[in-house]
């Protein structure tokens, strides 16, 4: 199954309290739980102005679709095509 990373512009997104975040998280979970379970939040990460989600899904317009439910900004998406890291030099 493809990997997504999406770019989500939330100017602020670094000065957002835990109880905000918390809301979000409720919210995507919510409505991946509608969409079912072929759709599958890894992770994020939050910096100043950005969050960057990494998800699985069968294709990018499952992703695009979960962010119009959800209400969130969904500025790109991209399927992953390869993971590097350090052993990767090896």
């Amino acid at each position: 199954m493809p990997k997504y990373v999406i770019e989500r512009d939330l100017p602020g997104a670094g000065q957002l309290p835990a109880e905000t975040l918390k809301a979000i998280s409720q919210k995507s979970c919510s409505v991946l739980t509608g969409l079912g379970p072929q759709i599958q939040w890894v992770q994020s990460y939050v910096t100043d102005d950005k969050i960057y989600c990494i998800y699985i899904a069968p294709d990018k317009e499952m992703v695009l679709e979960h962010a119009r439910q959800g209400g969130f900004p969904a500025n790109n998406v991209s399927e992953i095509r390869t993971m590097i890291d350090p052993t990767t030099a090896e």
